[in-house]
């Protein structure tokens, strides 16, 4: 500024002198000079030193209990972001992305819950000129979850009609969520969807039976998502299993007979003996769930039973569960003579088996045989379609309502 100023005062002096040696020639003549131009010299106006630039981060500094839910929010004012690093205590930083405008950021997930975070930004004004800034904020730790339980084993070896059902204790507000939290990785690409049961339960499988020597694992990613109000998923968790060799057993009720198909080939025709008139089976396809080698079974609860038809066996042998309800596929030993003849269950599918079970019977045979996940289709049968809830019997539900 004082170069600035020197230099106006030389400019005026230089128009005086100038105005002053106006003069003739010695020969007495005279000579018109050309004034000079003065010179506009104003002082420069001086360069900031401090961003324009206004940055403003949410959570505040030290906030406590925050959702995870999507509550990091940067944005700037007079100026454009050019870094924003949000990362938890162990230095992991959150995937986020800058606008279009480049005057907000936000992450791409939501965070993890009883976890500190710490926010750096900067942003630059027109000038080039960088303002910084920085926030700690701390999520929230749950006072209860879920509690989301599911059928499988790590490891385990299933059938290529096994349904992963998952079932929470309490009801689930926030399907979309909890379906965006889960995910299956497959070997051969399948693409696995889930179905709701109403607000407990949601049940997962591909378009079509697994391909046996399929490879998959399901990735849980709950513990962070808010399924129903101040309610939580309660699982990180990743459990892989896989499908077997193929096993398809059809049950002909009209014709007391079951047939197995092993990796596509016939291995067996069995006879069976199914539910009678007033307690005639479901038709439909259903899946082994659950198997014992002996189980307990009771007519206590079931519909229709009268006096004097009342059961309860304490040794049944070789039972395979196919739905909630208590269908079985089991072994008989009381009612032999009806076994490819007539049909005398309250519903379930017998086979001749020994009292206290043989492996070297058909049932012995058919059970050390068999996986959970295996396929049981009833076809022929008075009664009606087996419900999709019904134990993992969601292959009768289409594709597209699923």
């Amino acid at each position: 500024m004082r170069r600035g100023v020197a230099a106006g005062a030389l400019g005026g002096a230089l128009v005086l002198m100038t105005a002053a040696c106006s003069g003739g020639s010695a020969g007495g003549g005279s000579t018109d000079a050309t004034p000079v131009a003065a010179k506009s010299t104003a002082a420069a106006a001086p360069k900031p030193t401090v961003s324009a630039a206004v940055l403003s981060i949410e959570p505040k500094n030290g906030s406590q209990d925050v959702k995870p839910a999507g509550p990091v929010k940067v944005s700037v004012a007079s100026g454009k972001l050019t870094t924003v690093k949000v990362t938890d205590k162990d230095g992991k930083e959150v995937p986020g992305s800058v606008a279009a405008d480049g005057v907000s950021w936000v992450p791409k997930a939501g965070l993890s819950v009883g976890t500190r975070y710490r926010v750096s930004a900067q942003a630059a004004d027109a000038n080039g000129l960088v303002a910084t800034a920085e926030s700690s904020f701390t999520t929230l730790t749950p006072d209860e979850d879920a509690g989301p339980h599911d059928n499988i084993s790590d490891g385990q070896t299933y059938g290529v009609g096994m349904i992963v059902s998952l079932t929470f204790d309490r009801t689930v507000k926030d399907k979309a969520a909890v379906e965006k939290g889960i995910t299956f990785e497959t070997s051969d690409g399948s693409v696995v969807k889930g179905h709701w049961f109403g607000g407990t339960r949601v049940d997962f499988r591909p378009e079509k039976f697994w391909t046996p020597g399929t490879k998959v694992t399901i990735h849980y990613r709950l513990k962070s998502v808010e399924v129903a109000p101040d309610v939580y998923g309660g699982v990180d968790a990743d459990e892989p299993f896989v499908i077997g060799r193929s096993q398809v057993s059809t049950v002909d009720v009209a014709k007391h007979e079951m047939q197995v198909v092993k990796d596509g080939q016939v291995v067996d025709n069995i006879p069976i003996t199914a539910g009678k008139p007033g307690f005639d089976s479901w038709n439909g396809t259903m899946v082994i769930k659950e198997m014992a080698e002996r189980t307990r079974m009771s007519s206590q609860g079931v519909s229709g039973i009268t006096k004097g038809d009342e059961y309860d066996l304490d040794d049944v042998p070789h039972a395979m569960r196919l739905t909630d309800s208590g269908t079985y596929v089991h072994g008989n030993s009381w009612a032999t003579g009806a076994m490819g003849s007539y049909n005398a269950s309250h519903g379930c599918i017998g086979v001749e088996d020994a009292r206290y079970g043989s492996n070297s019977s058909d049932a012995g045979k058919l059970y050390n045989s068999s996986l959970i996940g295996d396929v049981v289709t009833v076809v022929n049968s008075k009664g009606p379609k087996v419900e999709a809830w019904n134990g993992l019997s969601g292959w009768n539900v289409n594709w597209g309502e699923w």
